[in-house]
């Protein structure tokens, strides 16, 4: 899963929306940075990590991943977590009440507020994920190819990420079905699985 994902599975509160979104920017253990994150925002970083547990082993993200031609197949995964924000946002009235955009401005202003305690990476990219809107923008293709192109720039290896587009336009029917059979099975785990210290 990757950013709008693990917003959207964290429990309604400002806590667990941002430790659901370190977890991509915390390793290790947990015990060492109690002194550092409250307790719900510890709770949201184990939630991110028991998504992505969750996710890598279930049947229709292996699905989509093998649908993939196989120059992208070291980084499957991380083209397959982007192409499923994708079918969230494109889907998102199937599973919110909130607007996409209503959500995205509460994210926003949650970061924005508890700016100095996000990751040093996160902090500089927040000015540009707010003024191009990456939550709202995950809708649009061009959102996604702009997503893969920024990160396979930021990647030093080699690697396909500028070339992922590709993919979603020629298996897009098909990872939308997996995603919208794998949706509704990762919110009810999510539900009761969370992470209690």
């Amino acid at each position: 899963m990757n950013y709008l994902a693990h917003l959207f599975l964290a429990e309604d509160t400002p806590e667990s929306r941002i430790g659901n979104l370190l977890g991509d920017f915390v390793k290790g253990s947990l015990e060492r940075y109690k002194t550092h994150y409250s307790e719900s925002i510890l709770k949201g970083i184990e939630t991110h990590r028991r998504v992505d547990f969750f996710t890598d082993t279930h049947y229709f993200y292996k699905e989509s991943k093998q649908r993939l031609s196989k120059i992208h197949r070291h980084f499957s995964g991380v083209i397959i977590d982007i192409f499923y924000d994708h079918f969230l946002a494109k889907n998102w009235s199937q599973f919110s009440k909130e607007s996409l955009e209503e959500f995205a401005d509460k994210i926003y202003k949650i970061l924005e507020k508890n700016r100095n305690i996000l990751p040093e990476r996160l902090q500089r990219n927040l000015p540009v994920m707010i003024s191009e809107n990456w939550l709202v923008l995950y809708k649009k293709i061009e959102g996604i190819d702009l997503a893969c192109q920024r990160l396979s720039r930021r990647i030093k290896r080699a690697n396909s990420l500028a070339l992922a587009q590709d993919e979603l336009l020629k298996n897009y029917d098909e990872i939308e079905l997996d995603f919208l059979s794998f949706f509704p099975e990762i919110i009810n785990y999510v539900e009761t699985n969370r992470p209690y210290f």
